[in-house]
């Protein structure tokens, strides 16, 4: 771990050097997990930002936070490459002011440069990340990719159990809470746990959960946070056979990703992307449906780092994570992969344990059957 935030400490001061700056701040929950390895500084699961931050200099490294968060942090998650600067709680002030010291008063970027953002004033000197150090975040080292694939295997076998234990009485409240304890019993954070029952599935393509009975079919959605890296996956359970009408549904959007899958490739770009998934929905005879829900795109320290559409020129790389949801009404497929090698894809979310089937190659998820 320390090996690893030692690189990125590297890279973080070729930015200073190149932007011709005197710090770098890292507040997000996503830029401090990237920097620390995977270190958290989340408290409140929904925040953009954390109980503390990273400030990196040309000679120092420091973790920034208050007195009630310093020893935890200290004892349960920091690597050893940091300094700790521990301000009173109520004085937010104090943490400015060490930074204005520590950094020669100088110009400083960070993730997070909008003031309304924050709860405290800050200098208005920060400015925000150059492109370069957001795309070393997007391309994963050899010890994220480990730490992702632990991830990614948590939680789909979270997913698998409760699917399995799933009941047509059970409501669309219990499907997501069983979710979301599952993931917590592996340690993941449940950043997002979405379903949709029976009569909900076919209308709705983010369905948060209500109090109504899933009945004979139900879709569990989860983005899975662990280490900072979010597993992305979509699975179907159903009580009884589907109609010929739904199962043709859910096989169309299987072939649909196979063509986006075929592009995840070193050097295309998402725009390229997008633009294919747009004709394969057409092929299909769903010339709509690519406006009726967004399509994924890269994936890694936050849900979706890019969402692909007509105009994201960025380009896919060796390393970089990507999850892609094509849906129709009632039928979506969704897993986490990573570019390796060769443009090799590996299904980070992959669960033997779990019905699928063969698509150009692949084995992707179908509904289990229950």
């Amino acid at each position: 771990m320390n090996e690893e935030v030692s690189k990125k400490l590297e890279l973080i001061r070729q930015t200073l050097h190149e932007s011709e700056v005197q710090g770098v701040r890292l507040r997000g929950i996503d830029w401090f997990a990237w920097a620390t390895a995977g270190a958290s500084n989340t408290v409140l699961l929904t925040a953009e930002t954390g109980v503390a931050e990273v400030l990196v200099t040309t000679d120092e490294a420091w973790v920034l936070t208050d007195e009630i968060e310093a020893q935890r942090l200290q004892d349960e998650e920091l690597p050893a490459n940091f300094k700790v600067h521990v301000n009173p709680w109520a004085d937010g002030a104090a943490r400015e002011s060490f930074v204005r010291d520590v950094t020669g008063g100088g110009k400083v970027v960070s993730d997070v440069s909008d003031n309304a953002k924050r709860d405290r004033p800050i200098s208005n000197l920060e400015k925000p990340l150059p492109l370069s150090l957001q795309h070393h975040k997007r391309v994963m080292m050899s010890s994220e990719l480990e730490r992702y694939r632990q991830v990614g295997q948590k939680a789909s076998q979270a997913m698998t159990e409760v699917l399995k234990a799933a009941k047509p009485t059970w409501t669309e409240y219990q499907l997501a809470g069983a979710g979301a304890e599952a993931l917590w019993a592996k340690g993941l954070h449940p950043a997002l746990t979405l379903v949709a029952g029976e009569r909900r599935l076919p209308l709705y393509r983010h369905a948060t959960p209500t109090g109504e009975q899933i009945g004979r079919q139900a879709m569990l959605v989860f983005c899975a946070r662990g280490y900072g890296l979010y597993a992305n996956l979509t699975r179907f359970v159903c009580f009884g056979k589907l109609s010929g009408e739904q199962s043709e549904l859910h096989s169309h959007v299987r072939e649909i990703e196979a063509v986006v899958l075929n592009l995840c490739q070193p050097g295309t770009t998402l725009d390229a992307v997008y633009h294919a998934l747009a004709q394969a929905y057409e092929q299909h005879g769903f010339p709509n449906a690519i406006r009726e829900h967004h399509q994924g795109g890269t994936t890694g320290y936050l849900a979706r780092e890019i969402v692909a559409n007509p105009t994201t020129t960025d380009t896919l790389a060796e390393g970089i994570a990507v999850a892609w949801n094509p849906s129709l009404p009632g039928a979506k497929v969704e897993d986490t992969f990573v570019i390796l090698k060769d443009g090799k894809l590996e299904n980070l979310t992959f669960d033997s344990n779990f019905p699928s089937v063969e698509v150009e190659g692949r084995l992707r998820p179908v509904p289990l059957y229950n």
